[in-house]
């Protein structure tokens, strides 16, 4: 079977193609290579996928339609699962018109693509950040998200009600996926766990916002594979008790939260980050910045039993990997 992944290249979309591929499904990849951060990190990671003779890579900007249904009509494609997006909180917060090309007009296209090719099944990534402003934890996905405080956010709830608007006009099958604080081998530059290890290693000291104030629901990659496969054969249907859950639907719509469900003290993330690199942190306190969050928190119980989920990784393992991973690719 063929499986469309966009943003392959990234962070999320190399691991989940690696494991598509060894399960012996055909991975359509699709990225635009941005330079959001290092391209050579990109380029590394398709390498190792292009190795596979069932990967079929496409260099193409999702805003563009018209070589996006070029992929379409090559290939035919019943899953397709969007990871392709602008990330990032802060960088939201000085370059907007970056997220309303790639998160907005990039997946109207998707969308409209599922719609005219008679897609079965797609499934894209949301994000914690769309919970914004609320207080009440865990965020659970029959909280109200109307009170984003950032633009990436507002984007990631823009995509759960445009999937919604095509589910139901279209009975197009969406699953809407809300990753919490994603960390691993091969992850992005720009995220903290990232920038934090650098440092401590090169003795160079780390800014740590809201005086250490903060709690993540840190999320290993291997588990938010895990989650998105057992996804996959489990198109949503439609919900007769709707009124009662916003995550749901008279269409065939569906929201999870993908988290590790264990928050942990930024503080207590730094100091395992010390132990494992076996240097000791020289750390700025900062106020919080705009857009951030003091805390995030999954509540999976909906993929608990939808889907037997369950996060598998310890986080003192999980960061080991990242920090062999680290010193060995750079």
């Amino acid at each position: 079977m063929n499986i469309l992944v966009t943003g392959a290249a990234g962070f999320i979309g190399f691991h989940l193609s690696k494991r598509l591929l060894a399960e012996n499904y055909h991975v359509i990849g699709v990225d635009n290579l941005n330079d959001y951060y290092d391209v050579r990190l990109k380029n590394e990671r398709l390498k190792q996928l292009e190795t596979n003779d069932k990967f079929t890579f496409y260099k193409v900007d999702l805003a563009d339609s018209a070589c996006l249904n070029e992929i379409f009509e090559s290939h035919s494609i019943p899953i397709v699962i969007n990871l392709a997006a602008q990330a990032g909180v802060r960088y939201s917060l000085t370059h907007p018109h970056s997220y309303v090309h790639s998160n907005l007009v990039g997946f109207v296209n998707i969308l409209e693509a599922c719609r005219h090719y008679q897609v079965e099944h797609l499934l894209y990534a949301s994000s914690s950040s769309v919970y914004g402003a609320n207080t009440k934890t865990p965020f659970s996905t029959t909280d109200s998200v109307d009170h984003p405080v950032s633009i990436y956010a507002a984007t990631k709830k823009a995509n759960e009600l445009m999937a919604h608007t095509y589910s139901h006009l279209f009975n197009i099958p969406t699953t809407g996926l809300r990753f919490f604080t994603v960390y691993g081998p091969w992850g992005r530059p720009d995220m903290a766990y990232y920038s934090f290890t650098k440092d401590i290693i090169e003795g160079n000291s780390i800014k740590v916002y809201n005086n250490g104030d903060m709690r993540r629901d840190f999320t290993y990659i291997d588990d938010i594979v895990e989650g998105i496969v057992k996804l996959l054969d489990q198109p949503p249907e439609p919900d007769p008790n709707r009124d009662l859950d916003p995550s749901t639907s008279h269409a065939p719509y569906k929201i999870y939260n993908i988290g590790n469900n264990r928050p942990v003290r930024l503080m207590d993330f730094i100091h395992t980050l010390e132990y494992l690199i076996g240097n000791k942190a020289k750390i700025e306190f900062l106020p919080m910045q705009p857009g951030d969050v003091k805390e995030t928190y999954a509540d999976i119980t909906d993929l608990q039993k939808t889907a037997g989920f369950s996060p598998a990784t310890p986080l003192e393992t999980g960061l080991g990997h990242f920090v062999e991973w680290y010193k060995q690719f750079h």
